[in-house]
């Protein structure tokens, strides 16, 4: 999760987010070669009293201008085009996952169990254990088995909400009469915090996401002691 003072992402606990995590450094990269070579540029000309004539109607000049833009957003878009696809790329799941959004709490079904629903509302600041996260504990945890495929179905019962965990890197709308599909799997176990990234109304702010990411062993027990 996140930490005060926080620059960058938080740590990448997922394929997806790992390659975002990568993609945006490329991105990066280039956005300060580029801003480096116009800040040169731009002190060179304040500086130096020195001119070419030749060089303001040069046929040379202008191709450089033309293609090399041209090649930096070729570089910028295949990446890009590539984590995009992959994304959006639906294998066969091992478990799914319904989500549905309320105002202000996420219910969430095991479709592939009977009887395994529950509502999931924030912890009040007053019930917080020690070592509890303020405005981010949940009453009712999402246990999911690490390293296998989970399709998650996002929907809502009233307004718009945001199924969002950035360690995930996941995020999808949860849209009234709409089903969305997003693909989830996580390569270690642990407690992941998401919220509602959708101004949803007076408690937008009180509708957190925790997961809680096991092995298959221990996932299989918390089935066992659930159902």
């Amino acid at each position: 999760m996140a930490y005060p003072a926080q620059l960058g992402f938080q740590d990448a606990a997922s394929p997806i987010m790992e390659e975002l995590v990568y993609f945006h450094d490329h991105t990066l990269m280039i956005v300060f070669l580029i801003s480096s070579l116009v800040l040169y540029i731009i002190s060179l000309m304040l500086t130096t009293e020195l001119t070419h004539t030749s060089t303001m109607d040069a046929q040379e000049v202008e191709t450089v201008w033309t293609i090399l833009p041209a090649v930096i957003l070729i570089l910028i878009a295949l990446p890009s085009l590539r984590i995009l696809y992959m994304m959006d790329e639906i294998t066969t799941p091992s478990l799914t996952l319904k989500t549905m959004g309320h105002q202000w709490y996420w219910s969430y079904e095991y479709t592939d169990y009977e009887n395994l629903c529950f509502d999931s509302y924030m912890t009040p600041p007053l019930e917080l254990d020690p070592g509890e996260l303020r405005l981010l504990e949940v009453d009712n945890r999402v246990v999911l088995p690490t390293e296998m495929s989970i399709r998650m179905l996002i929907s809502s019962e009233d307004v718009l909400h945001s199924w969002t965990v950035p360690s995930l890197g996941v995020k999808t709308d949860a849209i009234p009469g709409r089903l969305n599909q997003a693909t989830l799997m996580t390569s270690r176990p642990g407690i992941y915090y998401g919220q509602c990234s959708e101004i949803c109304g007076a408690n937008h702010s009180f509708m957190p996401i925790v997961l809680e990411l096991v092995p298959l062993k221990h996932f299989e027990e918390w089935l066992l002691s659930t159902l």
